[in-house]
């Protein structure tokens, strides 16, 4: 597999609302809201792309619920690392799960164009590989 950048990191939170008070109004982070709960930038130097995102739509993405399940760790972070193209994650979804590593799920295009594939570190971060064209130059 070929990493080619770290594209995102985003704070999991149960609470966006206090997130929201810490990242844009005490750090002062120019973290736009979807109306969802999601707040991003990728006007941050040094991030592709930084956000916060609530529970319910990692639990969401990761398990089609918007509960995270009671036997898993409750995730604080997630971190996507994109690869060279759409076709790429697949192929490197499989070879972490020939190392040993469970997927939460395969590779699959998002609604917004990203394709990502997901698995849950061994200190519960969600990890992601993908391919997110608006990140690309």
């Amino acid at each position: 597999m070929n990493i080619e950048f770290l594209s995102t990191v985003a704070v999991i939170t149960p609470d966006t609302t206090s997130s929201r008070k810490l990242y844009v109004e005490a750090l002062g982070l120019p973290l736009e809201g979807q109306g969802d709960g999601y707040h991003h930038s990728e006007q941050i130097a040094g991030c592709k792309s930084f956000g916060i995102w609530p529970l319910s739509q990692a639990a969401q993405a990761c398990f089609g619920t918007d509960e995270w399940p009671a036997g898993r760790p409750v995730p604080q972070v997630s971190i996507e690392f994109d690869v060279a193209g759409a076709a790429a994650v697949g192929p490197a979804a499989l070879e972490l799960q020939q190392a040993g590593y469970e997927l939460l799920h395969a590779a699959r295009e998002e609604p917004w164009g990203q394709t990502v594939a997901r698995l849950q570190s061994p200190e519960g971060a969600i990890v992601g590989i993908s391919y997110a064209p608006v990140l690309h130059d």
